[in-house]
């Protein structure tokens, strides 16, 4: 209360704050928030010192100090971390001092009484225990306060007080100084997974606010995790930011401002300290640790005064809004639960995509930019000679990057081959997938767009699956941070693998013998993109029959695929793996297979070309191929293509089966089913969306598992497997594609006979039936009478079905 009779130079405003604080109605946190947000960077900064220093004279010269010690150490502490700057003690900070003589005289705050040497402030009363710092008038306040409180009776009014501060300010001409108008800093909008203008709800926001708007991308390679931060990926998002950067300044004419940093929020501040900046705007990510930081970040932007706005459109349906309520737990990880527990408990409305903004208001200034090349994103190695290898050059040659490129890949496919893909959507060899994953994972398309643009009647309906597929996996993610780590099911966490590192590096390579298997790998590592069912193929054979963990899938996924998504990725690996929640009903066979994606050879062809000479019946067994042939066509097994990393496939999978009944049998007790044999979950009761009815928080959830898994784990010694997941392709394609065939040739031929039929009616009907004499001599006969094949029709017609 003393405080407010300091005339020190400050707006009515911060007097108000001020007195609010030393009254205890305003903690020191909610005090520096609310100065901040209300005043220019400089401004702030200078009223914050005066406040400090007022505060530390209660500290120090007054006996009720104590109570405000804390006060001043918390702002101090405040000021410090936002300014970035120490508060010396030891050098004075100029402040102008209410006490006559002393206007502007520096005092440390260690300063003793001893060393002002003014008489005045060492005279006392009566009245009060004076430390020798008080005029009268405020010792006699100071006293009366004192009285109240000792009495019970209530203090001063606010009012009162209000009016005593204002009297004083009238009577001290100091105080009348103009104060400097407020104006509004600009908004940061922090890029990430969203490097498009079309359909970005964050980029809208943003603009809505009526500000200068400053474009940030923020990259830190330590917080996305290695994982997260493959080669290819890497690759990608330099091109993409390339492409973005030129987009904004072409439309908007507006900069983007590239930083690289090991703390993003540090950044953050950093370039909110040097503009200014109140309002920052970013899309939300769902990786757990992502999310974990932007709400540390969002928290510390709160505290200082700067209004955060997230916004969502990562994602159709946001983690934290999906519950199993009214649903169940029973057949979690599959994506017709998941589309039904999105269906019962539905979350925030999808919408429709939102037009791009006009323009984006520019700033006067900008923040310092570093180069895309100054991310490290992409990095040649070096030779033993000096020179540098260009791995990424067909990648780039391959793809148009961009949401321009994205958006083209889209029509192109729901134009000319969404029909095909809902037929065949597996085939390798024909261009009839959508290849938009890349776009999706940086944002480049925004996964509402896709779905608005698929909306083509039912035959879009297996299309539009996929993006219900990719939120599960982030549900699954926030329910199992550690997805892309250790193993969903505990027993699995015992599992045995391969340990040869050697062979792994063959199907890393695509040097396995298997045609089919090593035309997706190199495939995968040229361009850095295979389709799902050849994604499905390669794993099969390096879990089932290779009998690699899917740590070493994942993780050589990871950091050759451009679409690297952690949880999609895992997701699917953990399936394939046996620990998933949604244990794959099926073994991907890496010969039978190329039935279903590759019939003809033309995929091997394409991505094998030592192979490309060989049959269609040997292409995807070039063991089986004779040798006569193989020498035609210069191909020698073992040396310019490796022989075979698996000698029998058969042997090998019975293998793999035999490792997971020996984890269920030895390490199931408790995690499995004892009435069906299933396997079983424990699952916290928050995260699937439902609340605890105070007797426990955990669930045990049966989990989907393979029906040879439970018969095995039953009957171990039996030889006889009637749940054989093996897949054997499309072994009747070529039977049905002849049926196909004559059935299209009987049409057509039924088709034209029933309109001949039809004309001969009509003519008859109408008397314009034409005989047709038979000519003399025809067909070798000797004949009679006069040929008739010049002769002109009675009646004229231009009916192209009259003759057939």
């Amino acid at each position: 209360s003393l405080l407010q009779e300091i005339p020190n130079m400050l707006p009515v405003e911060v007097e108000s704050l001020q007195t609010q604080l030393t009254r205890g109605e305003l903690q020191a946190e909610e005090f520096f928030g609310l100065l901040v947000a209300m005043f220019e960077f400089e401004d702030a900064k200078d009223y914050l010192k005066t406040v400090m220093h007022n505060i530390r004279i209660l500290v120090t010269e007054t006996v009720w100090g104590d109570r405000y010690r804390q006060v001043y150490a918390d702002l101090v502490g405040r000021y410090q971390e936002f300014y970035c700057e120490e508060v010396d003690h030891q050098e004075n900070i100029e402040r102008y001092d209410w006490r006559e003589g002393l206007e502007n005289s520096r005092v440390s705050f260690d300063d003793v009484k001893e060393g002002l040497d003014d008489q005045k402030f060492l005279e006392s009363v009566d009245e009060f225990l004076d430390d020798g710092g008080c005029l009268d008038e405020e010792a006699a306040l100071a006293f009366n306060l004192s009285l109240n409180e000792v009495s019970g009776s209530t203090s001063k009014s606010a009012n009162e007080i209000s009016n005593s501060s204002s009297a004083n300010e009238q009577h001290n001409p100091r105080r009348k100084k103009k104060k400097k108008p407020v104006k509004e800093g600009p908004v940061i909008l922090w890029f990430r997974r969203d490097l498009r203008i079309h359909d970005n709800p964050a980029l809208v926001t943003a603009c809505e606010l009526s500000k200068p708007v400053i474009p940030v991308f923020i990259w830190s390679e330590a917080e996305e995790g290695p994982l997260a931060a493959g080669g290819a990926t890497k690759v990608w998002l330099e091109e993409a930011l390339t492409v973005f950067k030129q987009t904004l300044l072409d439309k908007y004419e507006s900069s983007l401002v590239l930083r690289c940093a090991d703390n993003s929020e540090q950044e953050l501040l950093s370039i909110v300290k040097e503009t200014g900046a109140r309002d920052v705007v970013w899309t939300a990510l769902y990786e757990p640790h992502l999310a974990e930081r932007d709400e540390a970040i969002e928290r510390t932007l709160s505290r200082l005064g700067v209004r955060v706005h997230v916004e969502h459109s990562y994602l159709l349906h946001r983690p934290g809004q999906v519950s199993v309520g009214g649903v169940g737990a029973r057949g979690i990880g599959s994506v017709t639960h998941f589309m039904e527990c999105c269906k019962q408990n539905p979350g925030d409305k999808i919408g429709n995509p939102v037009d791009p903004p006009q323009w984006i208001t520019k700033p006067e200034m900008s923040p310092q930019s570093c180069g895309i090349d100054q991310l490290g994103l992409y990095r040649k190695p070096r030779r033993k000679d000096g020179s540098y290898v260009d791995w990424a050059k067909r990648i780039r040659g391959n793809w148009i990057f961009g949401e321009d490129g994205g958006y083209s890949n889209l029509r192109r496919f729901l134009d000319e081959n969404v029909d095909k893909y809902e037929g065949e959507s597996s085939r390798a060899d024909q261009p009839w997938t959508a290849v938009i994953s890349p776009y999706l994972h940086w944002g480049e398309l925004s996964p509402r767009l896709v779905l608005h643009e698929a909306f083509v009647g039912k035959i879009a309906a297996k299309f539009r699956r996929k993006l219900a597929w990719r939120d599960l996996s982030y549900w699954l993610l926030s329910i199992f941070p550690a997805m892309d780590r250790e193993p969903i099911r505990p027993p699995f966490r015992h599992q045995k693998w391969n340990e040869d590192r050697s062979i792994l590096k063959r199907w890393q390579k695509g040097l396995t013998g298997f045609p089919l298997v090593d035309a997706a790998m190199r495939q995968l590592w040229a361009i850095g993109w295979m389709n799902n069912y050849m994604r499905h193929v390669v794993a099969s054979f390096l879990m089932s029959y290779l009998r690699f963990s899917w740590v070493d899938g994942y993780s050589w996924f990871q950091d050759t695929l451009l679409d690297a998504d952690v949880a999609i990725n895992a997701m699917m690996w953990q399936n394939g793996g046996f620990s998933g929640l949604d244990q794959w009903n099926f073994v991907m066979h890496p010969v039978d297979a190329a039935a279903t994606c590759d019939p003809r050879g033309d995929f091997v062809r394409q991505w094998v070309p030592e192979l490309a000479g060989l049959p269609d019946k040997f292409i995807h067994q070039p063991w089986k191929c004779p040798p006569v042939i193989l020498r035609r066509n210069k191909v020698e097994l073992g040396v310019n293509y490796p022989n075979k990393c698996v000698i029998s496939l058969d042997v090998e999978r019975e293998r793999s089966l035999a490792d997971v009944v020996e984890v269920r049998r030895k390490h199931g007790k408790g995690y499995i089913d004892p009435q069906h044999g299933r396997d079983m979950a424990p699952i916290p009761l928050r995260l699937l969306g439902l609340k605890s009815n105070g007797t426990k928080d955990i669930l045990m959830v049966p989990l989907i598992t393979r029906k040879e898994f439970i018969y095995k784990t039953g009957q171990p010694n039996s030889e006889d497997n009637p749940y054989n997941p093996v897949l054997k392709g499309y072994v009747s394609r070529e039977r049905d594609e002849e049926v196909a065939r004559t059935n299209k040739v009987d049409f057509t031929a039924s088709t034209m006979l029933e309109f001949t039929a039809r004309k001969e009616r009509l003519d008859r009907i109408n008397g314009v039936e034409e005989k047709e004499d038979r000519p003399r001599g025809s067909f070798g006969g000797k004949g009679q009478g006069k040929s008739n094949m010049g002769a002109q029709r009675r009646t004229k017609t231009h009916d192209q079905f009259t003759k057939v």
